[in-house]
C-alpha cells in the first residue's frame, strides 16, 4: 500500500502546499483505472506543472537557467525522493508513480523533467540500492528535499555507448581510491552535489573491472568544464567532469569493486522508464498545442480540425502517445512487481522517445509557420523531443536490448 497520504504531511513541506497542488486537474484524462493514489500523485502534478512549470518553461530554455526555485517545489511536494524508501528519507512510492510524475512534470517544462530523471534515477537510486548506511545517511538523505541534487557520471569522451569501456581509474591507496580520469555528457553536472562515478579498478577484467564510486561536489582533485551549449533541455546544465588525483573514502565503494557494470547496467533499466515519461510528456505537450492552435486557426472558411488531413494527423500522433504510454505502464508495473523488466524498459524508451520526436514533428506542420517561431511552443517541444532518442541509450541501443533479450525468450544463443 502506497503511503501518498503521508507524503501530504512531510514536514519539510509548506503548509497547505499541496493541497493546493491537488485542485481539479483540467484536460484530458488518458489513463484508465489507475489505482487511487496514483490519480492523487498525477492530480498534483499536472497542476504544479500547469501554474509553476509551464509558464516558466520559455524563459529556462531562452535563457539557459537552472529552475532552483521549481526543484525545491518539487522537493516539497516529495517528488525528489519520490522512490527513495522512507527509511532513508524519501518518499517511498513505486516505479509507476515515478513514470506517472515524470510525465506530467515534462509536460510543463522538459528540462525540470530530466533533473528530476536523472537524480531519482541515476543518482538516488545506485546509492539506496548498493550504498552502505552510512553512504545513504550522507549522499541519500540530505538529497531529497530539492536544496541538493546529483548526478551520474558513466559516459566518457570516448566512449558513449560503448559503458564497459571506461578509461576513467580508480586505485585503491591505503584507506582512499584515488580517481583519474574524465567523464562527458554529465546531466545536473554543474550543480550537483553529489556524483555516482564509475572507474577501472582492474583493467585485465574489462567491464568486470568496473566499480562504481560515490564522490562529493566539491572534492579536491575534482573540476568542471563548461556548460553545453545545446539543442534542448537548455534549463539542465550538461558538463564534463575532470578528476586528477582525486581522493575519495575508501567506504564511498558502492557494492563492491567489479559490480560496476552491473549496478550501471541495473540503474539505466529503471532510468529508461523516467526518459520514457519524459518523452510521453513531451509529446502529450506538442499534441496539446496542435489541437489547441488546430481547433482555432481558420483555413477555407473551417477550422483545421474540419480538415482530414489534419485529423489524420492528429490520429497518428495520439495513436504513438498512448502505446508508448502504456509500454510505460507495464515496465513501471513490472519492476514494481520484482519481475524482470529490462526488454520492456528498453521498449517503453524505444517507443516513447521516437513517438515524441514524431509528434512534436507534427505539430510544427499543422502548426505551419507559427510552429517554426518561438513564440508558439511548438518548436521548444520538438528540441527538447530530440534528446530522449539519445541520452540512457540510443535508440540503436535499445534495439539491441531489445532483440538480446527477444532471443533468449525464444531460447536462441
Amino acid at each position: 500500500m502506497l503511503r501518498f497520504g503521508r507524503l501530504l504531511a512531510l514536514p519539510r513541506q509548506r503548509p497547505g502546499l499541496r493541497r493546493e497542488y491537488a485542485a481539479a486537474a483540467t484536460g484530458p484524462v488518458n489513463i484508465i483505472d489507475l489505482p487511487e493514489t496514483h490519480q492523487m500523485l498525477r492530480q498534483t502534478c499536472r497542476n504544479f506543472a500547469e501554474s509553476d512549470l509551464k509558464p516558466m518553461a520559455a524563459v529556462t530554455d531562452k535563457e539557459h537557467r537552472y529552475p532552483k526555485e521549481q526543484v525545491l517545489k518539487m522537493g516539497e511536494l516529495g517528488l525528489m525522493g519520490i522512490a527513495t524508501p522512507e527509511e532513508n528519507g524519501g518518499t517511498g512510492l513505486d516505479a509507476l508513480a515515478y513514470a506517472i510524475a515524470m510525465e506530467e512534470i515534462s509536460r510543463g517544462c522538459a528540462s525540470a523533467g530530466v533533473i528530476l530523471s536523472a537524480h531519482n534515477s541515476l543518482y538516488l537510486s545506485p546509492i539506496n540500492a548498493y550504498g552502505r548506511p552510512e553512504v545513504i545517511d550522507k549522499f541519500v538523505r540530505p538529497f531529497t528535499s530539492g536544496e541538493r541534487i546529483g548526478c551520474f557520471a558513466l559516459s566518457e569522451p570516448g566512449n558513449g555507448s560503448d559503458a564497459g569501456a571506461a578509461s576513467t581509474t580508480a586505485k585503491l591507496v591505503g584507506d582512499e581510491y584515488v580517481l583519474n580520469g574524465t567523464k562527458a555528457w554529465i546531466t545536473n553536472g554543474h550543480e550537483a552535489e553529489g556524483i555516482v562515478v564509475f572507474a577501472t579498478t582492474d583493467k585485465a577484467k574489462k567491464h568486470k573491472g568496473i566499480s562504481a564510486f560515490v564522490v562529493p561536489k566539491p572534492t579536491p582533485g575534482l573540476s568542471v568544464g563548461k556548460k553545453e551549449d545545446k539543442l534542448g533541455i537548455r534549463g539542465s546544465s550538461t558538463t564534463y567532469l575532470i578528476f586528477e588525483d582525486c581522493r575519495i573514502p575508501k567506504g564511498n565503494l558502492l557494492g563492491k569493486e567489479g559490480e560496476g557494470f552491473k549496478i550501471a547496467m541495473s540503474t539505466l533499466d529503471g532510468g529508461r522508464i523516467g526518459i520514457a515519461g519524459q518523452a510521453v510528456g513531451i509529446g502529450q505537450a506538442a499534441l496539446d498545442v496542435a489541437v489547441e492552435y488546430a481547433s482555432k486557426r481558420e483555413a477555407f472558411g473551417a477550422p483545421l480540425t474540419k480538415l482530414q488531413s489534419i485529423q489524420i494527423k492528429l490520429a497518428d500522433m495520439a495513436v504513438k502517445l498512448e502505446a508508448s504510454r502504456l509500454l510505460m505502464y507495464k515496465a513501471a508495473l513490472l519492476k514494481d512487481a520484482g519481475r524482470p523488466y529490462t526488454k520492456e524498459a528498453a521498449m517503453a524508451k524505444l517507443s516513447a522517445s521516437e513517438a515524441s520526436t514524431f509528434i512534436a514533428h507534427q505539430s510544427i506542420q499543422i502548426l505551419g509557420g507559427m510552429g517554426y517561431v518561438s513564440d508558439m511552443p511548438a518548436e521548444r517541444h520538438y528540441r527538447d523531443a530530440r534528446i530522449t532518442e539519445i541520452y540512457e541509450g540510443t535508440s540503436e541501443i535499445q534495439r539491441l536490448v531489445i532483440a538480446g533479450n527477444l532471443l533468449k525468450e525464444y531460447d536462441i544463443k
